[in-house]
């Protein structure tokens, strides 16, 4: 990581980058959401049941309906941002025909739990395999993400021989959801940046009597897998991402600034150098505002079509790729599938406290993290910037798996299910005892 001001460390990306069991719980009374009963002890693991009240999801009809629209972008393109046609298409289906209840029943008939470490609820998903010697995972999600990312492969990973699998590719599979994100408490003062929350997540897989495990994420869920790696707590084996924190430290200063491509790179790093410089230029502005000033953001805790837009406006690939679903088009994503995460910020208002993590941290997002521990690295092609093997083999020294997918972006188990399961196999199949 080359230097950079302690003051723009602070800032999220623009740091440099600039077990099962019974389900039952009583209703949150504050935003109708259920959770566990308290616990006699803080190191307790308690059932957890989802259920808004009806009311809940007519007032959020109603808000939908009652939006105050603006007029159209003045261009045929994105470069003005979400496009008011995509917009209105979500807003009717999801003031009309959208269901939330089907996907809270989805959440419901998997075993969930909140614990609480360092005084805060954390909630995940723990589902273990029928498969003897089956290899725990933990994985993580990022922004605007959540555990409804990592639904779809819950089952090919627990149960891979229903899957296309064999027995010996099973894991245990624990999902939390962020401090300040979904059903995890909201941090009451400030502290619980990417470093303390990896800590956390050693902490929850030893609580679940794990003494060896390997761990996954995806954007925040990548930082916080890679700082696991680093710090290297007891009983991990390693760790896979598919965003990793590999750019050399010449190429991330000058992508940062849309410089010239350095001279001397090969194609695959070409190719990531431009999509790095795109990113920076033109995608960066929704992480400096939450990196700068995070409770300012008071119009998407109160427009749920403010605040669908800003969730769909992460990255312009997604963006086109979603836009794409509105209008009919198959892709990995279905409608009900971006509205089951949109929903899920809008019912427990996490539109704010999950933007604050992006205050809270000091880490440069796409710099080498030190990592010593063994690393698998797929690398997805419409990603934040697809990640080319000489970058990881310098930037990981125990680098034990590398493919390049042909097909998927930033929500990659949610959008490619299929190819994420795979990945999860290859990469950590040389970690089984």
């Amino acid at each position: 990581m080359y230097p950079v001001s302690p003051q723009i460390t602070r800032r999220s990306l623009i740091a440099n980058s600039a077990a099962g069991g019974a389900v039952g719980a009583a209703l949150f009374a504050a935003s109708g959401a259920a959770r566990a009963a308290p616990a006699a002890a803080s190191a307790d693991i308690r059932p957890f049941h989802a259920a808004f009240p009806e009311q809940e999801l007519v007032d959020l009809r109603r808000r939908v309906k009652a939006t105050r629209w603006p007029e159209r972008e003045l261009v045929n393109d994105i470069t003005q941002g979400v496009q008011l046609a995509t917009t209105r298409k979500l807003a009717e289906y999801w003031a009309t025909d959208y269901d939330w209840r089907k996907v809270e029943a989805r959440l419901n008939a998997l075993p969930q739990f909140t614990t609480e470490i360092d005084g805060l609820d954390i909630h995940f998903i723990h589902v273990r395999s029928k498969h003897e010697n089956a290899l725990p995972i933990i994985v993580t999600h990022g922004w605007p993400g959540s555990v409804i990312e990592q639904l779809k492969i819950i089952d090919p990973l627990t149960n891979p021989t229903a899957h296309g699998g064999s027995a010996s590719d099973a894991f245990h599979i624990v999902i939390p959801s962020m401090p300040g994100y979904g059903f995890s408490g909201k941090p009451a003062a400030t502290g619980w940046d990417p470093d303390h929350i990896a800590r956390a997540w050693a902490v929850l897989m030893q609580r679940l009597g794990y003494t060896k495990y390997v761990a996954q994420g995806g954007d925040w869920g990548a930082l916080i897998t890679q700082l696991m790696g680093a710090q290297a707590p007891p009983g991990l084996l390693g760790i896979h991402t598919n965003m990793p924190g590999a750019v050399p430290p010449d190429i991330d200063k000058a992508a940062l600034v849309g410089a010239p491509a350095p001279s001397g790179l090969s194609e695959d790093e070409r190719h990531a150098y431009d999509q790095l410089a795109f990113f920076y230029t033109k995608g960066l502005a929704y992480a400096q505002e939450m990196g700068n000033r995070p409770q300012t953001l008071y119009g998407i805790a109160d427009s749920p079509v403010g605040l669908a837009a800003w969730i769909l406006d992460h990255d312009a690939r997604s963006y086109e790729m979603m836009a794409r679903v509105f209008d009919g088009q198959p892709e990995g994503l279905s409608r009900d599938d971006i509205l089951d995460n949109i929903t899920l910020y809008w019912l427990t208002n996490t539109a704010v406290s999950s933007s604050r993590l992006y205050w809270e941290n000091k880490n440069a997002f796409f710099a080498p993290k030190g990592v010593a521990l063994p690393v698998a690295v797929s690398a997805f092609p419409t990603e934040l910037y697809t990640c080319p093997r000489s970058w990881a083999e310098k930037a990981f020294p125990k680098l034990i798996h590398y493919n390049r997918l042909p097909k998927g972006g930033h929500f990659a188990a949610w959008e490619q299910p299929g190819f994420f399961t795979t990945e999860m196999r290859d990469g950590f199949r040389s970690l089984r005892a």
